[in-house]
């Protein structure tokens, strides 16, 4: 027997896995977990065998003898542990139904720990979603044991991962079909995984399953429900390798609390139902005589018509489609006489905002004007339903997009309006994730400073809490100006609702960009050259005069006095006298004409260093040809040849700018005169559209009235007539 043992150790790992002895076979899986342990990475030629050959591992996991099977699994686990992603993708095809059907199974506790070990290394190595997609099979198995070691696994999976790494919907609609089964023990493992999702989805998970449990289920799941209410919202407890690798690389850079802090930042805050349930088509539910019914005259007709698309509205998630007939018809309805049809025409838009989601905004432009407009309705239980569709309007769009409405509103002439359009912008305040813009902070600011001024109580009172709610998320000092005119018991009131209100959104200021870092003085005649013709001329001055003398000479004779181009003493009275020295030498006569050529400018610093100039200048002249310092300014002139040519702005270019100057002023006048009228007409396109929107509601009112005393007249008829053939 010790030969033979020694021949066995001998052969390969692979072939020792595939022996029919159990105890090669345990002694190979001992021998291979270690082997994998000793391995310095993942590139190791000691994993190729068995990711060639995958199918080795099926036969590990469910060995016929259990003390085998438990090392064989232990060896997976190993592999996958130092194997990496290429181990696990190569073997979870093979390995994960053995593990459900005889390591989680198994009777040995040890072998149920280390399949457990291996399905969250399998998770943790690449993604969840092939794991749970061949665990969910076995929910299925006529074995009840088996089905409880899956929920079992379920239940350990999320607490570990959570919902962000493992997707809850396919186990949630899974639930209700074990909490139905006849084993006492699958219906307890049910709870613990239902709990424990409850844990991470909170009220959102019961839209999925809930309705197809019993009362007594759902009884005794609110009971575990309120012991978990108590408890902090949960953490995901073991990262995959993707995060262990960014936490590990953190330390490198000194950013080990970033990314810890955005781990945690993936952790939902609250699951919204919407992401949990799948869409619904609602357009196929809708009665196809549901525009023929809303066109009726008889308002029980439209109340019925209202009532089928509410009952086929009202779910979770709406599958996007061509509303527009629809949306038209709610609209309109916003303008019914009766009350009950426009109650449940804004119970329609709350449901279809709440199910299409970001699809509303399309349809916002269409409907929540109607809405608003309807809120002079004064009776509670209406204004409820209207106030409610508008926030769910505003919760699948955002304030930047529902302001202009808003505001527009806030000038309407009905007191009524006023007021409830002011408390819907408070609640749109107090919801939005984000916080408004500075022009949009003026607006609102200044419409609800306007509104401190009305008649009515209660228009003042929601003007003061909307800019107190406004200053909670944008802070005092940015309010303050809006605020400046207003008496002191208003700003105190104003302050107590700033404390008193919940915002979800603060205002960030932007980080104020670091102050330019000084250039060089070479960048800076470079970047003169680019913004002033004026003040990069004279720049090179000193240095032109010592190495080319001659050229600006002959040049300021020919323009002032050409007759004393022959004479070379000429050359020296022109300095004196101040005739040529503005026009090109910027100064040297004085300094005088220089300040009155171009008042903006500051050359004090070159006519200081262009000073001893002139004379060097009178006594080269005589021993130098005028036409050899050409080429020497050419290299020595930092801002090129035309340096020379044009050093300041003569008394034409000066009349010109300062014509182009009054124009200027003249184009801004004009601009800001057309803007003020611009407003003044759209004021007037305001309230011309209110007057008609007026009209056409007193139109429409008058037609429904006519037609209610045409309908009173008809039945009369009726009655006269067949009381006289009586």
């Amino acid at each position: 027997m010790a030969d033979q043992e020694e021949d066995f150790s001998s052969l390969p790992l692979p072939d020792r896995f595939s022996h029919k002895n159990w105890k090669v076979r345990k002694q190979g899986y001992e021998d291979a977990a270690k082997t994998f342990e000793a391995t310095p990475d993942e590139s190791d030629p000691a994993f190729r065998p068995f990711i060639l050959d995958s199918g080795l591992w099926k036969g590990a996991v469910a060995d016929s003898n259990v003390a085998a099977q438990q090392d064989g699994i232990n060896a997976l686990c190993a592999f996958l542990k130092y194997g990496g992603q290429q181990a696990c993708t190569r073997s979870r095809n093979v390995t994960i139904t053995p593990i459900v059907e005889k390591g989680l199974s198994s009777t040995r506790a040890a072998t149920k720990q280390s399949a457990l070990e291996a399905l969250l290394l399998y998770i943790e190595l690449d993604k969840s979603d092939p794991i749970i997609e061949d665990l969910l099979p076995s929910l299925n198995n006529k074995q009840p044991k088996l089905i409880a070691a899956t929920l079992s696994a379920f239940t350990a999976i999320f607490h570990a991962y959570g919902i962000k790494i493992v997707d809850p919907k396919p186990v949630l609609k899974a639930l209700p079909k074990v909490f139905g089964h006849a084993d006492k023990n699958v219906r307890a493992e049910a709870q613990n995984l239902a709990v424990e999702l409850y844990r991470w989805l909170r009220e959102a998970m019961k839209t999925l399953f809930w309705n197809e449990l019993k009362p007594v289920q759902q009884q005794d799941l609110e009971k575990l429900f309120d012991t978990v209410k108590q408890e902090p919202p949960p953490k995901q407890e073991r990262l995959l390798r993707s995060q262990q690798a960014a936490v590990e690389a953190a330390p490198a850079n000194g950013q080990e609390d970033e990314a810890e802090a955005e781990i945690e930042e993936e952790q939902p805050a609250e699951i919204d139902a919407f992401d949990l349930a799948e869409p619904v088509d609602v357009l196929s539910k809708v009665p196809a005589n549901f525009g023929e019914s809303m066109a009726s005259s008889k308002w029980k007709d439209r109340k019925d018509a209202l009532d089928a698309l509410f009952a086929a509205v009202n779910t979770d998630r709406i599958k996007d489609g061509p509303f527009d007939d629809i949306m038209g018809a709610l609209a309109k309805s916003m303008k019914d006489a009766n009350i009950a049809v426009v109650t449940v025409a804004a119970n329609c838009i709350e449901c279809l905002a709440k199910g299409l989601r970001h699809s509303i905004a399309k349809y916002r432009g269409r409907i929540m004007p109607a809405i608003m407009e309807r809120l002079k309705e004064k009776k509670q239980s209406v204004a409820d339903a209207l106030g409610a569709a508008l926030d769910a309007v505003f919760a699948s769009t955002g304030l930047s997009e529902c302001l202009e409405d808003i505001l527009e509103f806030l000038k309407h002439k009905n007191p009524q309006v006023k007021s409830e359009t002011l408390r819907f912008l408070i609640r749109c305040l107090k919801t939005t994730r984000e916080a408004p813009s500075k022009p949009e902070v003026k607006l609102i600011s200044e419409a609800a400073t306007k509104l401190l001024t009305e008649s009515v109580e209660a228009t003042r009172a929601a003007g003061t809490e909307a800019l107190g709610t406004l200053m909670k998320i944008m802070g005092e000092r940015p309010m303050g100006p809006y605020l400046e005119g207003l008496d002191d018991s208003r700003k105190t009131k104003i302050k107590e609702y700033c404390d008193a209100a919940e915002v979800k959104a603060k205002d960030k200021p932007k980080p104020v960009a670091p102050p330019p870092k000084a250039a060089p003085i070479g960048q800076k005649k470079t970047v003169s050259k680019k913004t002033a013709v004026g003040t990069k001329k004279p720049a090179p001055r000193p240095t032109t005069p010592q190495e080319e003398p001659a050229p600006p000479p002959p040049k300021t004779a020919s323009k002032g006095i050409p007759s004393k181009l022959s004479a070379p003493k000429a050359l020296v009275p022109p300095q004196k006298s101040g005739l040529q020295g503005p026009k090109k030498l910027a100064g040297p006569g004085g300094a005088a004409p220089p300040s009155t050529q171009s008042p903006r400018r500051n050359i004090t610093p070159q006519d200081e260093e262009a000073a001893p100039i002139p004379s060097k200048l009178g006594r080269g002249l005589a021993g130098r040809p005028l036409a050899r310092p050409g080429p020497p300014s050419t290299t020595t002139s930092e801002s090129g040849p035309p340096a020379p040519q044009a050093p300041s702005i003569s008394p034409g270019e000066r009349l010109e700018l300062d014509d182009l100057r009054s124009e200027k002023e003249y184009l801004v006048r004009t601009n800001e005169e057309l803007r003020a009228s611009s407003s003044k007409y759209q004021s007037q396109i305001h309230e011309l559209q209110n007057q008609n929107a007026q009209l056409i509601e007193d139109h429409t009112r008058d037609v429904l009235s006519i037609k209610a005393k045409e309908t009173q007249l008809v039945r009369a008829r009726s009655d006269a007539e067949s009381a006289e053939t009586q």
